[in-house]
């Protein structure tokens, strides 16, 4: 736990980073770091163009002293969330990107962002993610031996399949759709009558060729990133859960470090999420002209269609209830703002 001394010191060196940038003085108590930072996805992702921001704002400031090497593709871990997250914890890798939902598998409270249809807009994500909830999140990573520098975002959910346009629960009744390998998705599928299939995203586009899957979920930055849509025919945009990012740093890594280190990186990580966060609100607004102009059917869910899934969805939230921090389960009070 930092003393008053050292958060007064990040204080400190944050506001000069804001007004006036790093000067050589005030990094020559940095030591030398080369570091590496990880995230599943591809070249052209916003996740990765957000590690690539961060990772050159903390090189820039930190005066060259802090160098971090991003790897996209998770090839630091064989492609495998799970296996990533957990090198982040032992220090085998220094930073990630990592979907509230795979946090989920350290502390269920994680998974409270994502309840199905929590949120309708991004005006109720940001004020929850800004709110105490959200720094409560992030600070409980640090029990996890991460600490939480800041969300950036993996969108609203969507759903692909190879078989038909999925427009009610009965359409989406025995299709078999890959899910993330986290307990709340498998929950929601199963209510809403699929067969969830858990899977590394790595092996998705072979598992479709091969069609051991009909489907799966996931945003259209992704979607759109990772070609699905040469494997798939049809898109359901539904907005069924909305899926934050955090950027994560290994605690003994951070505790290692000196104050205006720690500002430098705080900042950094700010920053470059709020870009990445840009990055895939622009693409979830401007992708879907190119899924259609790739031959996919787009379905796009009447606010009585989505009614009908939610409905079915009811059962998720009494299941989970007691697996959820009484002060952050505080967030499904948007729910009901949103019937």
């Amino acid at each position: 736990m930092l003393n008053w001394k050292t958060d007064l010191c990040i204080l400190l060196a944050g506001l000069a980073l804001t007004l006036f940038g790093c000067s050589p003085a005030s990094v020559s108590d940095i030591p030398a770091r080369n570091w590496k930072m990880s995230v599943v996805t591809n070249e052209d992702s916003s996740w990765t163009k957000g590690a690539r921001l961060f990772a050159d704002l903390v090189k820039q400031r930190s005066g060259g002293q802090i160098q971090i090497a991003v790897f996209p593709n998770g090839e630091l871990a064989g492609g495998n969330q799970v296996k990533e997250l957990t090198m982040l914890q032992d220090g085998s890798i220094d930073f990630t990107y990592h979907s509230n939902l795979l946090y989920s598998n350290l502390d269920q409270s994680f998974a409270a962002i994502s309840m199905p249809w929590l949120f309708t807009d991004y005006s109720q994500v940001d004020a929850a993610l800004s709110g105490p909830a959200g720094s409560q999140l992030l600070k409980a990573a640090e029990d996890q031996g991460i600490v939480g520098l800041a969300y950036g975002e993996n969108g609203f959910r969507q759903l692909t399949n190879g078989r038909l346009a999925v427009r009610s629960p009965d359409d989406l009744h025995g299709l078999k759709i890959r899910i993330p390998d986290v307990e709340l998705y498998n929950s929601i599928y199963k209510a809403m009558g699929a067969i969830p299939v858990a899977m590394n995203f790595g092996e998705v586009i072979g598992a479709l060729k091969q069609e051991q899957i009909d489907g799966q979920e996931n945003p259209i930055d992704i979607i759109v990133s990772s070609k699905l849509y040469e494997v798939q025919n049809h898109i359901t945009v539904w907005n069924y859960s909305y899926d934050a990012l955090i950027l994560g740093m290994n605690k003994k890594d951070w505790d290692g470090l000196p104050g205006t280190a720690q500002a430098i990186i705080k900042q950094a990580a700010s920053e470059a999420s709020k870009e990445q966060v840009r990055l895939s609100r622009d693409a979830a607004r401007t992708q879907l002209s190119l899924l259609r102009d790739k031959g996919m059917t787009i379905t796009e869910l009447t606010p009585d269609q989505v009614k009908a899934f939610r409905a079915t969805t009811d059962p998720v939230y009494a299941e989970w209830s007691s697996k959820i921090d009484p002060s952050i389960k505080k967030l499904w009070e948007t729910r009901s703002l949103s019937e």
